[in-house]
């Protein structure tokens, strides 16, 4: 069957909608008319969402805890855009920014991208340019989002170990022998391979770079010396 340039498009939006369904679009600007045009484009790719006029109104209102970005202006009453990125910042409020003007220059995209950015836009801009933004933007969410999840639950699985199996756990990990961890904490070989094989099944690890891994994940502190056998 052949397949029209509509069908293609008819599959790019249905694939786009299910990758970012229940995403949100926050558009902080001053203008109406760009926060009408920007919503107006967002929905046409199944985009929700939500419209402010400034940095105030939107953290007046509650921040849905869900795959989101941000289409910032950097010229804004009272607080400016690259001011209000630090506040987020410094909130806690973790939010991947497409910033917008029509003045900017390079020094402030500069300064915008190293505090985390994700894209810097001059207006007149594209559709697709910004589109192609907030996509990229959605995207970084996603991947900050599914590393936040992974690391609350190796956190959840470090917990259900024993302080003994901790211990045998950071060593394992430093790179130390069974029967240098064995004579470090006056346990017998056979007793060290138990805790470290407990440990390997209660962290889900399917090998030691796996569990060592993890522990740089999670900042486990590796002892610094143990006696040589």
């Amino acid at each position: 069957m052949r397949v029209t340039s509509s069908s293609h498009a008819a599959r790019r939006k249905l694939m786009t909608e299910h990758a970012t369904k229940g995403a949100v679009v926050f558009v902080i600007d001053d203008d109406a008319s760009i926060r009408s045009a920007l919503k107006e484009l967002f929905e046409t790719v199944g985009l929700k969402t939500e419209l402010y006029a400034s940095g105030t109104a939107f953290l007046e209102n509650r921040i849905p805890d869900t795959l989101s970005c941000m289409v910032l202006d950097v010229r804004l009453p009272g607080t400016s855009g690259i001011q209000f990125q630090k506040e987020l910042e410094e909130a806690d409020v973790e939010v991947p920014i497409v910033f917008v003007t029509a003045h900017g220059d390079i020094a402030m995209a500069v300064r915008a991208m190293k505090a985390g950015a994700v894209d810097f836009l001059t207006k007149p801009f594209s559709n697709q340019d910004m589109l192609d933004a907030v996509f990229a933007a959605l995207q970084h969410d996603r991947v900050r989002r599914e590393k936040q999840k992974s690391h609350s639950t190796l956190r959840e699985y470090f917990e259900t170990l024993s302080s003994r199996e901790r211990e045998v756990l950071a060593a394992v990990s430093a790179g130390y022998m069974n029967k240098q961890i064995a004579a470090e904490l006056g346990l017998s070989e056979v007793t060290v391979k138990v805790h470290r094989a407990n440990a390997m099944r209660k962290m889900h690890a399917r090998s030691l770079a796996d569990l060592v891994r993890m522990t740089e994940l999670l900042g486990i502190a590796k002892p610094a010396t143990m006696g040589v056998i």
